[in-house]
C-alpha cells in the first residue's frame, strides 16, 4: 500500500495547547508517514520511545506528519512541534487551511464547544470534494461516553464487554447527546465518496498519562497530601474503560497510515479497573495510600470538576477493542493499564508537570534561627518541616495505635485499616515489642532515645510519600558523621569503596539537594539569648545552663576532620555558609531570601484557586485599611492646616485692627496742633470773610474769600 518513499502528510488538530492535543501533535510530529504498516523491531521500538521532543528539529522534515493547528487560548505559545497555528478570526480563512491538509483530526474529548466546529469543518470539506487535489481523511476524536447507557450485550452474562462491532446499539448518556449526534453526521458524510473524502469515528477510553487528564484530580489531592484520604465517589464498582494518551495517539497513526475498513474504532486498553482500583492505585504510588468512599453528591462540592469530568467517572462499561488487536500495529505504551503501569506514569505525570521534590538540611549551632527560617522555607515552597523531637512523638503514636488496635475485634477493623496495616509493614506483635525498646532506651538514657532509632524513624519519614513527592526541611539533623552515613548511605554499601576514596553510595530518594550552615559567633548566639523573653525560654533548652552545655556540644562536633559537613562534602552536596551576624535580621527574613536566591524557584504546584482568593482577599483588605489610614492622615492634616489658617487669619485680622487703631491714635496725635492753629489764627478771619461775602454777595465767592483771607490775616503784616 505504501510503494516508494513515503512523503510528507500535512495533519489539521484543533487545540494543540490542550492536554490531549499536545500529547497527539507531539507524537505524531515524530511519527514518519507508513512507519505502522511495517512490523517493528524491539530496538527500533525502544528508541522510539525513548526519542524526545528536542529530537524532533532533527529528523528530515520530508516522510513525516506536519503538524498545524488552532489553539484554545489565543495567548499560548506556539508548541515546538507544530509547523503552525492559526488564531482562525472566521470560518472562511478556517477553511482554507484545512484544505490544505490530507488529514484533518477534531478532538471533542476535552471541550464540548468544539463539537460544532467539528461538524461544521466536516460538512464543509464534504462540499468541497470535487475540488480536492487528493484524498482526504477525517477524524473525529469521539468519547467512549457516547455508550453509556447502552443495554449489555448479554443481559444475562454482565461481564462480557462490548466491542468495536456493537457501535450502531449504543446509546448515549444525556450530557454526551451532542457528542452522537456528531458522530452520526460525520459517519454518514463519509460514505458518499469515500475515496476522496473518508470519516472515522475514534471512541476513546479515559485518558491519562503525560501529566493526566480526567484523573488529574486524584494525582493533585494525592501529590499535595493536604486530605488523609482520596475520595472514591459513590462505592467505586464502576468499571471504567481507559487508554493512555500516546497509545491513542498511535491509533489515530494507524487510521491515517491503515484507512482501515471500519470506520468506528473503539480505543481502549485491555484493563478492566473500577473507578476504586484506579484511585485506590493512585493513592498508593502519589498519596498516603488510603481512599475514603464519599456520597456521589458530594464530587459537586469540589470546585475543580466539573460536570463533565463527574459523569465520565461516573460510568460503568465493560468494553474490549477487537478492533485494535487484529489490525493495528501498535507499539503499546500501556496496554494492560493505568494499575499495571503505574511507576511509568507517575514519571510522565511528575516530569509533564514539574513536580520535583526539594530537599534542604539545615545545620547550624542552637540558637541560630534554624527552626524559624525552615519553617518559613516551607510555607515558601510547600515542604514538610521535619523536626527530631516531633518525629519521634509520631512514631511512638502510630505504635502505640497499633498496639492498642490489638484489643479491637477484627471485624470491627476496617477494610483502609488492613490496608494502612498492611502498607506499614508492622504487626501488632511487632509493634509492641519496637515500643518495648523504645521505652527501655529512654529510661537507659535519661529520656534521650538511642541513635538507632532516631535514625530509623527519621528515615521512614523522608521515604513517606508525603516527603518523596513535596521535599522536605530537615531541622537540625544529623548532628554527626555517622548518623548522617547511617541515614543516607545504602544498606548494601561496600565500605572498601569508600576507604579508596569514592563517593559514597547514598539513598537519592532521601538524600538533601541543598545543604544550609547558618554560623554565628558564640558571643552573638549567647547575647541573642539573653535577650529573649522569659516566657519563651521558660521550659526549652534555651535556659542558661542547657544553652551553654548544647553549645559546647555542638562545637565539639563539628571541630574534628569527621563532621557531617564533610559528609556532604564527600557526597558532593557542599554546604552554602550564611554568617547570621552579618544580617541585622531578628525575624531572619534578608536570611531567608538568601537561601530562596541559592535554592531558586518552586518545583510544586502553584497557588490554589482558594489561596489565590485568601491572598486577593488579604491584599484587598490591607489595601482599604491603607487607603482608610491615608483618607485619616489627609484629613487630619487638612484640618491642621485649616485650624492653622483660622488661628493665621485671627491673628493677621486682630494685627490689622492695633495698626489701625494707632494710626488713627498717630493721626490724632498730629492732627492736634494744627486743628488748634486753625481755631486761633484762621477760623475768626474765615468767619468775618464769610459774613463780608454774605453781604457783598461777589461774583466768585471763593477767590473773594481767598482774597480777604490773604489781606486780613493776622499773621501777614
Amino acid at each position: 500500500m505504501a510503494a516508494g518513499p513515503a512523503r510528507s502528510r500535512r495533519v489539521f488538530l484543533n487545540h494543540l495547547d490542550s492536554y490531549c492535543g499536545r500529547s497527539i501533535g507531539e507524537y505524531l510530529s515524530r511519527c514518519v508517514v507508513g512507519a505502522s504498516l511495517e512490523s517493528i523491531g524491539e530496538e527500533e521500538e525502544e528508541e522510539d520511545e525513548n526519542s524526545s521532543a528536542a529530537e524532533v528539529s532533527s529528523r528530515p522534515k520530508e516522510g513525516v506528519y506536519q503538524v498545524v493547528g488552532t489553539l484554545s487560548k489565543p495567548e499560548s505559545t506556539k508548541p515546538c512541534f507544530a509547523e503552525e497555528t492559526y488564531a482562525v478570526s472566521s470560518r472562511k480563512e478556517l477553511l482554507s487551511h484545512l484544505l490544505e491538509c490530507e488529514v484533518v483530526l477534531y478532538n471533542i474529548t476535552e471541550d464540548a464547544n468544539q463539537i460544532e466546529e467539528a461538524t461544521w469543518a466536516a460538512s464543509a470539506l464534504h462540499m468541497e470534494t470535487e475540488h480536492f487535489a487528493a484524498p482526504k481523511l477525517f477524524i473525529l476524536i469521539s468519547t467512549i461516553m457516547t455508550w453509556a447507557k447502552s443495554k449489555p450485550p448479554d443481559p444475562e452474562d454482565p461481564e462480557i464487554p462490548f466491542t468495536d462491532e456493537d457501535y450502531r446499539r449504543r446509546k448515549s448518556h444525556s450530557n454526551f447527546m451532542d457528542h452522537i449526534n456528531a458522530e452520526k453526521l460525520i459517519l454518514k458524510l463519509g460514505k458518499t465518496n469515500k475515496h476522496k473524502f473518508s470519516t472515522y469515528i475514534v471512541a476513546s477510553g479515559h485518558q491519562y498519562g503525560a501529566g493526566e487528564g480526567v484523573l488529574h484530580y486524584f494525582f493533585k489531592i494525592g501529590w499535595l497530601s493536604e486530605t488523609p484520604a482520596i475520595p472514591v465517589f459513590g462505592d467505586g464498582n464502576n468499571f471504567i474503560p481507559t487508554i493512555h494518551v500516546l497509545d491513542l495517539a498511535a491509533v489515530l497513526q494507524n487510521i491515517a497510515d491503515h484507512r482501515p475498513r471500519s470506520h468506528y474504532i473503539l480505543a481502549v486498553d485491555v484493563s478492566m479497573h473500577t473507578l476504586q482500583d484506579l484511585i485506590r492505585c493512585i493513592s498508593k504510588n502519589v498519596g498516603s495510600g488510603k481512599i475514603e468512599k464519599i456520597p456521589k453528591e458530594n464530587a459537586f462540592l469540589s470546585k475543580e470538576l466539573t460536570q463533565m469530568h463527574l459523569d465520565m467517572l461516573l460510568v460503568n462499561l465493560r468494553m474490549e477493542s477487537m478492533f485494535l488487536k487484529e489490525t493495528f500495529n501498535i507499539k503499546w505504551v500501556a496496554q494492560a493499564g493505568l494499575v499495571e503501569n503505574i511507576e511509568q506514569i507517575v514519571k510522565e505525570y511528575k516530569q509533564s508537570r514539574g513536580l520535583l521534590p526539594l530537599k534542604v538540611c539545615i545545620h547550624g549551632p542552637p540558637g541560630v534561627g534554624k527552626s524559624t527560617i525552615a519553617e518559613e522555607l516551607c510555607k515558601h515552597y510547600k515542604l514538610h518541616h521535619i523536626k527530631i523531637n516531633d518525629v519521634i512523638s509520631e512514631t511512638i503514636a502510630n505504635l502505640e495505635k497499633i498496639v492498642a488496635s490489638k484489643e479491637l475485634d477484627s471485624d470491627s477493623v476496617g477494610e483502609e485499616g488492613k490496608d494502612d496495616e498492611e502498607e506499614q509493614g508492622k504487626n501488632v506483635e511487632a509493634a509492641h515489642d519496637l515500643l518495648t525498646s523504645i521505652k527501655e532506651s529512654m529510661e537507659q538514657n535519661a529520656g534521650r532515645l538511642d541513635d538507632q532509632y532516631v535514625v530509623e524513624f527519621v528515615k521512614d519519614k523522608l521515604k513517606s510519600m508525603p516527603c518523596r513527592n513535596q521535599g522536605y526541611v530537615l531541622d537540625g539533623f544529623p548532628e554527626t558523621y555517622d548518623q548522617a552515613k547511617d541515614l543516607f548511605n545504602l544498606e548494601n554499601e561496600d565500605e572498601e569503596e569508600e576507604i579508596k576514596g569514592k563517593i559514597p553510595k547514598c539513598d537519592k530518594l532521601i538524600t538533601p539537594e541543598f545543604v544550609i550552615s547558618l554560623t554565628a559567633s558564640d558571643e552573638f548566639l549567647i547575647n541573642r539569648i539573653i535577650n529573649l523573653p522569659e516566657k519563651i525560654v521558660a521550659g526549652t533548652h534555651y535556659t542558661q545552663d542547657r544553652f551553654l552545655q548544647s553549645l559546647n556540644v555542638f562545637r565539639e562536633l563539628n571541630t574534628d576532620d569527621k563532621t557531617v559537613l564533610n559528609y556532604f562534602d564527600e557526597l558532593e552536596v557542599h554546604p552554602q555558609f550564611i554568617d547570621v551576624a552579618k544580617f541585622e535580621d531578628p525575624e531572619n527574613r534578608f536570611i531567608v531570601k538568601e537561601i530562596i536566591k541559592e535554592i531558586g524557584e518552586p518545583r510544586n504546584y502553584g497557588l490554589t484557586d482558594e489561596e489565590k482568593e485568601n491572598l486577593e482577599r488579604k491584599a484587598a483588605e490591607e489595601r482599604l485599611v491603607k487607603e482608610a489610614q491615608e483618607k485619616a492622615e489627609r484629613e487630619r492634616k487638612e484640618a491642621e492646616e485649616r485650624a492653622e489658617r483660622i488661628a493665621n487669619w485671627e491673628e493677621w485680622n486682630k494685627h490689622q485692627e492695633e495698626v489701625k487703631r494707632q494710626e488713627q491714635e498717630l493721626l490724632e496725635a498730629q492732627s492736634l496742633p494744627l486743628r488748634n492753629y486753625l481755631m486761633k489764627n484762621v477760623m475768626p478771619t474765615l468767619m468775618q470773610g464769610i459774613n463780608e461775602c454774605c453781604r457783598i454777595r461777589p461774583d466768585d465767592p471763593v477767590d473773594f474769600l481767598a482774597e480777604y483771607l490773604f489781606k486780613n490775616s493776622p499773621d501777614i503784616e
